[in-house]
């Protein structure tokens, strides 16, 4: 029997404002893809993302990473604003603490892309 794959390929919405708009138009592409391929992550597995964030404009120069992170991963437990004991939307992942890795860069938009980013979530596999 072949093990299950668990790695996910999301299509980062452009960024808008304000941010919480944008972690709900996030949250709702990546639950999309994990519902389609049926794909489930426990509490207990170590998860790695890689994040390829496209800005338009002065966005890159404007725009943190540790802030465009947070909303990332913010939408992703399915908090999109509010108290944080309330989630408003079923998680992609159970907990940020799931996170071992992270990977992220911004730049401006290929043309191709139509402002659209890259997410990965995929298993944490240590590096040697």
């Amino acid at each position: 029997m072949s093990k299950a794959r668990k790695t996910l390929h999301i299509r980062i919405p452009p960024y808008v404002t304000p941010r919480l708009k944008w972690r709900r138009l996030l949250q709702k592409a990546a639950t999309l893809v994990r519902k389609a391929r049926g794909v489930r992550y426990s509490a207990t597995e170590r998860l790695e993302l890689r994040i390829r964030l496209y800005l338009r404009g002065r966005g890159p120069e404007f725009h943190d990473v540790d802030n465009r992170l947070k909303d990332i991963m913010d939408a992703l437990q399915g908090r999109l604003g509010g108290p944080k004991a309330v989630r408003r939307k079923r998680p992609v992942i159970v907990n940020d603490y799931q996170i071992w890795r992270v990977v992220i860069e911004k730049g401006e938009p290929p043309p191709q892309s139509q402002g659209f980013g890259h997410l990965t979530i995929r298993p944490y596999r240590r590096s040697k």
